[in-house]
């Protein structure tokens, strides 16, 4: 079976580059109908949104600041009222500042928790209750990383959001599994973002050849493409990935626990 989303309507959160920017496009090339574009930059939002209605579907872009507390259900009701329901939820966006627990601030713990674990939640869960209200079922896919099983020392608190989502994608998953709505994680390992970039060459000063040097050190030679996330993420949404939910799949050139 094909991965296919045909007809599908998602709704994808950082959806204006990197990864989720990545997921948006493999679904409509996968047959969604209509995909709802959400981030911070009206300019990179105009510009997906006509790439994926080139691809031939239904887009629009609706800015936000996942740190809003009520842009998690004012996402859910534009999808909904833009093309009158939603079937697929993309939880990409993340905040990936640097805390480790030695320089941590109460600053750095509300940001980044504020959006890569209340935003996931509380958007799950707007759609959870209109996917239930139209009695069709559907699917989630939250983005984690594989700092999730520990992290690096400078990424801690980061780390710490991301395990909070993987219980939260297993809890949801086994809540709603009567309901026909399934919710799967994908810990995903070091991938070469615009984000990224600029946090590696610019923030961390490793310069512009970071990523070069991060994937000679790799066992393949290279780091994990967002084309390769996105493969991974439409196969979690489509019926080709059957009844399965609850699922954390590491995407990465390691294995946990194992070693040499």
């Amino acid at each position: 079976m094909q991965a296919r989303l045909d007809g599908k309507v998602a709704l994808v959160t950082g959806s204006t580059q990197g990864i989720g920017g990545a997921i948006a496009e493999e679904a409509v090339r996968s047959g969604a109908a209509a995909i709802l574009v959400t981030g911070r930059d009206p300019k990179r939002g105009a510009d997906t949104v006509a790439k994926l209605i080139g691809l031939g579907a239904r887009a629009a872009f609706v800015a936000a600041e996942l740190s809003d507390a009520e842009t998690p259900g004012r996402l859910v009701g534009e999808c909904v009222r833009q093309f009158g329901r939603i079937d697929l939820l993309v939880n990409a966006a993340a905040n990936t500042d640097r805390a480790s627990v030695l320089d941590a601030t109460l600053d750095d713990w509300s940001r980044l928790f504020d959006i890569n674990a209340r935003a996931p939640l509380f958007l799950m869960q707007a759609a959870i209750t209109a996917m239930r209200a139209a009695g069709r079922g559907g699917a989630i896919v939250n983005i984690l990383s594989m700092n999730a099983h520990g992290g690096t020392a400078d990424l801690a608190v980061y780390s710490a959001t991301k395990a909070a989502l993987a219980i939260l994608t297993r809890n949801a998953a086994q809540t709603h599994r009567h309901d026909r709505i399934r919710v799967n994680g994908i810990n995903v390992g070091w991938v070469p973002t615009p984000a990224e970039h600029v946090m590696q060459a610019k923030t961390l000063g490793k310069g512009a050849d970071w990523a070069e040097k991060a994937a000679a050190a790799m066992p393949f030679g290279r780091l994990l493409q967002p084309e390769e996330v996105a493969n991974l993420a439409v196969f979690l949404l489509s019926d080709a990935a059957g009844p399965m939910t609850g699922a954390l799949v590491d995407q990465e050139q390691w294995v946990v626990g194992a070693r040499e």
